[in-house]
């Protein structure tokens, strides 16, 4: 149920600290529901086993407290909610719009027929036509996204207010249960976000494409569409946007270092990004 006149969150994975740029995420999210008189949700994504790590979980809520940002209601694990994703991925087997994949990185890395998508090579399909498979082996679900998006037929949603129209297959067929994992991203954001009665979902363009995924399958398990809020990403020095994976300096290390966070946050309130960054172009 949604509370408030708008509903946000923030849902950041404890794979590491946060950094700046999850900073201006939080903020954007936080004060959009603030400004309407929303509510401002904390979710946290610990799906991943081998790389979520608890005490990443408390430095985010200590990194949020000292930005000054608070929530309402409890703190959201996805580690707590696993059987709400394994309904929703029954109910897809059910209707035969997923199919088992036993295909390695390496394999899909080889493969000479995948597709190339905005992001990279594409699943080529390998097993989607599988007529006999070992389900004793170690496999994923893969969405079927030219079959899935033929039953619901033309999508839309709205970003800033703008419309957009739905293209799945941009992203092919999409892993909705890992083999490590009895969930992905994809799946669990979309039916956390119908659940927590999310209206208006603010994160980074780095997720814009996801949405198309996203919004296929609100279609197909009959939830609703939050309207979307991309924002544009925090840019380094070198170029690159920040990420866990570039090593971007976190938050802790910039609060070791005395910065004041009113100087992350204003700027960012300001519509400027921090400490001598800059805010990408698209």
């Amino acid at each position: 149920m949604s509370i408030g006149l708008s509903t946000t969150r923030f849902a950041p994975s404890p794979t590491g600290r946060l950094h700046l740029g999850h900073a201006l995420s939080a903020v954007l999210a936080h004060d959009f529901a603030g400004d309407r008189g929303g509510a401002f949700l904390l979710r946290i994504e610990d799906i991943d086993p081998g790389r979520s790590r608890e005490e990443h979980v408390a430095g985010m809520v200590e990194d949020l407290h000292w930005l000054g940002l608070s929530w309402d209601g409890p703190v959201v694990r996805q580690s707590d909610r696993l059987p709400l994703y394994a309904a929703a991925l029954d109910r897809l087997k059910a209707e035969g719009l997923v199919y088992p994949c036993f295909c390695t990185r390496a394999d899909i890395a080889r493969s000479v027929s995948a597709p190339h998508g905005p992001e990279g090579p594409l699943y080529p399909g390998t097993c989607r036509g599988l007529s006999e498979a070992d389900p004793s082996r170690p496999h994923a679900w893969r969405l079927d996204v030219t079959q899935a998006a033929a039953r619901v037929g033309r999508l839309i949603w709205s970003d800033h207010g703008q419309e957009i129209e739905a293209q799945p297959d941009l992203l092919g067929d999409v892993v909705l249960a890992r083999k490590d994992a009895p969930t992905s991203y994809h799946l669990a954001v979309t039916v956390d976000d119908a659940a927590q009665g999310i209206t208006d979902v603010v994160r980074g363009r780095d997720l814009f494409l996801s949405t198309h995924i996203h919004r296929l399958l609100q279609a197909l398990l009959d939830l609703p569409t939050p309207a979307y809020h991309h924002h544009k990403l925090l840019i380094g020095p070198d170029g690159e946007r920040l990420a866990k994976r570039h090593g971007a300096l976190s938050l802790a290390d910039l609060r070791d270092q005395g910065i004041d966070p009113q100087a992350i946050v204003e700027p960012i309130r300001a519509g400027a990004a921090p400490l001598g960054f800059r805010l990408s172009d698209a």
